[in-house]
């Protein structure tokens, strides 16, 4: 398979099987990548293998068997085929590649490289303007709002204030889990959108196929079929509950009736928070749901990176603080004091207060870790940033 994995839609009959029996089912790829739902939202378990492996597997049809003794089939006089019958010598698989990988064949296909496609040829050709003229029709690319608002100095920094959590998390949550990948399921938040914009199910292709549509991928984000948000014990799938009122709801929904009502939000995470591949989407779909900061135990480097140049502060607990010795359940909200002088790795304070009218104030170091990247951050992120930069330089 490819990079990103995505396997298609499985059979209707394989899918009821699944879901009506509560099956484990199993897939085996040559990609990079083997994260929960990243082959298919029905495929709970995928295990990464080279390509002829794939290949045996899908004959034997099955993982509960081992491969280096099952039959994988039989010949046409019935005699039983094994892996070591098929598998291929080293000598082939050089002779194979010296064959079909060719000097001439990479000349000719990157002789034109640029031209791009038909399609693209007539894209490029249409008006006259040096930039793109945005299709307000799109389902694939659209303008996005990184600029909008944009001033020619940026505004002072504020502390958080009346901030409300939008999701706890635990361990480990990778960047597959925050950002938009794989198939768009028909009653998420994206794929209603699509929907209500005339795209039929069929045609829905991928997150990462629609990674131009900023109004699909963030519908998307912390919509992982697998994670698990502990404000909404029991379900799996970016669901969170809506505070004060406490509706359950999708977190992409529960972010715009934040967002309609100006309430900033917040989001708690536990050890390795952002891990995995970097996917400059778990840091734009972050920012664009509305969270201004996200608290974890620790971050995986380049995925803090990334939240600090999308304008969104990332910051750590004192060893031995966490999300559970805090007691937070999601009905809390949350103020974040300092941040009017932030330096890099300046402790901060957090203040919780809690349905009773309590409060507690909670150390945390700001992982804002240099100079420059302090003026992201003062900048509302990276490209705000460097187009100042580029204007204040002409």
């Amino acid at each position: 398979t490819t990079c990103i994995g995505n396997s298609g839609p499985l059979a209707k009959e394989l899918v009821d099987a699944i879901e009506g029996n509560g099956l484990v089912a199993t897939s085996v790829l040559s990609g990079n990548r083997n994260f929960e739902g990243r082959i298919s939202p029905n495929v709970r378990a995928n295990y990464l293998a080279s390509p002829p492996l794939v290949v045996a597997y899908a004959l034997l049809g099955t993982m509960r068997e081992d491969i280096t003794t099952a039959i994988l089939g039989h010949a046409p006089d019935g005699t039983p085929v094994h892996l070591r019958d098929i598998w291929p010598t080293n000598h082939e698989i050089a002779e194979l590649v010296g064959s079909a990988v060719t000097r001439e064949a990479f000349v000719e296909r990157y002789s034109h490289i640029t031209e791009g496609t038909k399609e693209w040829q007539a894209l490029a050709s249409a008006g006259t303007s040096a930039t793109y003229d945005w299709q307000p029709g799109s389902t694939y690319v659209q303008n996005p709002p990184y600029f909008d608002g944009l001033t020619a100095e940026p505004a002072p920094t504020k502390d958080i204030s009346g901030a409300r959590i939008l999701a706890l998390l635990g361990d480990n949550i990778t960047t597959d889990h925050i950002s938009p990948a794989g198939a768009i399921a028909a009653s998420s938040p994206a794929g209603v959108y699509l929907q209500d914009h005339q795209v039929a199910v069929k045609d829905f292709n991928s997150y990462g196929s629609r990674r131009g549509n900023d109004r699909v991928m963030v519908r998307g984000t912390f919509a992982n079929i697998r994670i698990r948000n502990e404000m909404a014990p029991g379900t799996e799938g970016g669901v969170t509950l809506h505070q004060p009122d406490g509706a359950q709801m999708s977190i992409y929904d529960a972010a715009s009736r934040y967002a309609q009502d100006d309430v900033p939000l917040v989001v708690f995470g536990g050890k390795e928070y952002g891990m995995g591949s970097s996917r400059d989407w778990a840091a734009k779909g972050t920012r664009l749901l509305g969270i201004k900061a996200v608290i974890a135990e620790s971050f995986e480097r380049i995925h803090r990176s990334n939240l600090v140049g999308m304008g969104v502060l990332p910051l750590t607990f004192e060893p031995g603080t966490t999300r559970k010795t805090l007691g937070l359940n999601g009905t809390e909200t949350i103020a974040i004091h300092g941040i009017e002088t932030l330096t890099p790795r300046a402790t901060l304070t957090m203040t919780i207060t809690r349905q009773d009218g309590s409060t507690q104030d909670v150390p945390l170091l700001c992982r804002v870790d240099t100079v420059d990247e302090a003026d992201y951050y003062r900048n509302g992120g990276i490209l705000p940033y460097v187009l100042r930069g580029m204007a204040s330089a002409s």
